[in-house]
Formats: structure tokens, sequence, C-alpha cells
């Protein structure tokens, strides 16, 4: 007997980025940020006392809420935390698309989005992308409930600029969900948008930029009633105690985040420049990753003889993807390692 619906016993599921057991390799496959987070983080942790783990965390977690909010230049009621930004990409499915109501979104794009369409059981429609990963066109044009943009987009790293999402916006019927994770790699995001558009809501995460894919905290940055709207949605205590204190004491330490952030920035550059030299075609990228493709040799042999090295890039056996390797920036230690890699496999 089948006791699973319909949709879930054919779904494939999302799978996340290989997560190597061994220490002895260099891993820039999952987009985590290579450096250790805020001193301040650890503080923070090590005053963790009995009572907070005793007691139910703050449903609201109004602490972080009003530090995100001050960070944003908005009140903290224009704030949600959430278990990760996936969870807000759960939540957004489930408060705004079912059968009758679907989804679009451009592609390639993360490969979450059609896993959460299928659990929904959502109609998606996916617009492709020009060869330049352009905004298209027709995605204003879709009568979707939900309208999703990655930006900067996984896995190309490419950036719609801001004035292009509020045109966006103001075409759209329905919602538009600005998928900021990575929004800390570039020159500008649009949180400012949720003042002027009743139909925007920002994702951001603390995995990329603050160093802490492990505490799996993000938040949403939207209009109070559409805030109000989405924490009807929420679990109960979807973010522990433990995570609220560790992710506000990162967003508050202003210092560290943008010293590390420009960190990564520059070796994006030195590693595209370093992948250009040895002939891939790398889009410049706004996030802490980069995409490259190689004319020479197919993709999936690269990651094999990489993955020989005990050296993890991510590779994607998916339709306009299939011969391209996504590349997290690493330390410059590990971005040297990768580097002298693909000269020798190259040279095969």
């Amino acid at each position: 007997m089948k006791y699973f619906r319909q949709n879930i016993e054919k779904a494939k599921g999302y799978e996340p980025g290989f997560q190597p057991s061994q220490t002895d390799m260099v891993k820039l496959n999952t987009n985590e940020n290579p450096y250790p987070p805020s001193p301040q983080v650890l503080k923070a942790l090590a005053e963790i006392g009995p009572e907070q783990l005793r007691r139910y965390p703050d449903p609201k977690a109004g602490t972080f809420r009003q530090a995100a909010a001050e960070v944003n230049g908005v009140q903290s009621d224009y704030i949600m935390c959430c278990n990760g930004g996936d969870e807000l990409l759960t939540i957004t499915f489930r408060a705004f698309c079912d059968e009758n109501r679907p989804v679009a979104y451009p592609v390639p794009t993360y490969s979450l989005y059609p896993v959460l369409a299928n659990l929904q059981d959502c109609r998606v429609i996916e617009v492709p992308f020009d060869g330049e990963f352009n905004l298209p066109a027709k995605l204003a044009n879709t009568d979707a409930a939900l309208t999703i943009v990655c930006n900067p987009n996984a896995p190309s790293g490419t950036f719609v600029s801001v004035g292009e999402l509020a045109s966006l916006a103001d075409e759209l019927s329905g919602m538009l969900l600005i998928d900021e994770a990575y929004v800390d790699f570039a020159e500008e995001n649009c949180a400012a948008l949720v003042k002027n558009f009743d139909n925007v809501i920002i994702l951001r995460s603390m995995s990329k930029g603050y160093c802490l894919a492990g505490m799996r905290f993000g938040y949403a940055i939207a209009r109070p009633d559409l805030i109000a709207g989405l924490m009807k949605v929420k679990d109960s205590y979807n973010v522990d105690a433990v995570a609220v204190a560790a992710a506000a004491a990162a967003i508050k330490d202003r210092k560290y985040f943008k010293e590390n952030v420009e960190k990564v920035k520059k070796d994006r550059r030195i590693l595209t420049a370093q992948l250009r030299a040895l002939k891939f075609e790398v889009v410049d990228s706004f996030a802490n990753f980069v995409l490259a493709e190689s004319k020479s040799c197919k993709a999936g042999w690269i990651y094999d003889k990489l993955v020989q090295r005990n050296i993890y890039v991510r590779y994607f056996d998916l339709p306009g993807l299939n011969n391209k390797l996504r590349i997290t920036v690493g330390t410059s230690e590990q971005n040297d390692k990768l580097i002298l890699a693909l000269k020798e496999i190259l040279s095969e």
C-alpha cells in the first residue's frame, strides 16, 4: 500500500551538496563562508545559560528582529526570523501557492524551488534566462501567485538591478519574493523596495556573509501586514534560543562582517582571473561563488578528477548547467590548491 500523496511518491526531492566527512580536503561545493564567524558569536554562545535551554524561545525572536531592523533601516515588525532561508521559501509556498495558484521563476536557478512547488502541488512556470542571465521580460506576464527571483542568482552569481526588480514588482499582480541569500557579496540590495511595494518579500540568509551555515538562520523583510500573514504559517517556535543569540551577535558586529565580505570579494576577483587564464568562461559573479565552463573538457570529467584529489566543487547534471562547475570562493590557500589541480587536470 502507498501511504504518501501521489506527488510525494513521484518526487525526487532536493539533493544538497555533498558533505564529505574527511578533513583533509578542499570543500568548495556548498557556498559556505571559508572564515569563522565573528568572535562576538562565540562570546554569545558561551553566555547561553541553562534557563535559556530549559524554556521555549521567544516565538518572534525579538532580539534578532530589532538588530536586523536597525541594519536594514526598517521597524522590527518588518522582520520575520526563520530556520534558514529555506524555511522562508517553504513558508511562502505554503502561504501563496496551491493547485490553482502557480509559481514562476527564471531558470536556471536554485533547484529547491521546483521541489517545494511539487510538495505544494502547484503548477510551475519556468521562464528561461538568456545567455547573459538578463531578467526575462516574459516573467511579468505569467499571472503567477508567486514570482521568485534569486538575486544574486544561484548558480550563475549574476545580479539584476534594483530598478529592474522594482519595475517587475510594479507589473506583477501577485507576490514577488526576491531571494537575496547571497546579496552580502553584491554592491546593492533590494531591501528598500519593501517601503514602496506591498507585494515584495526579501529573503536573507545568515549562512553566507555571516558564516553561520551550521546555525540555520535566515529572515524575511516585508511590510508588516505581509509579515503578520507569514507568521500564521511558520512553526510556533521555528528558531531556537541558541541560534537567535548567535545570529543577533553576528549581525550586530558590522566591522567584522564588512571585513569578512571584502576578503571573499577580493579572493573572488583573483579566482575569476585565474580560471579565465586557464581558458574557462566565467560569468561575472556578485555572490561567494563563480560559475565556470571549460570549452575543452567536459565538466563532469573535471569534477571527477577533482574528487580524486579531495577537492569538491558543485556539478549539476541539468539542462543549461551540465557543462559548468559552480565553485565556492574559498580561502586563498584553498583557491590556489584548486587552480593547481585544474592545471594538472587540463594538461592530462
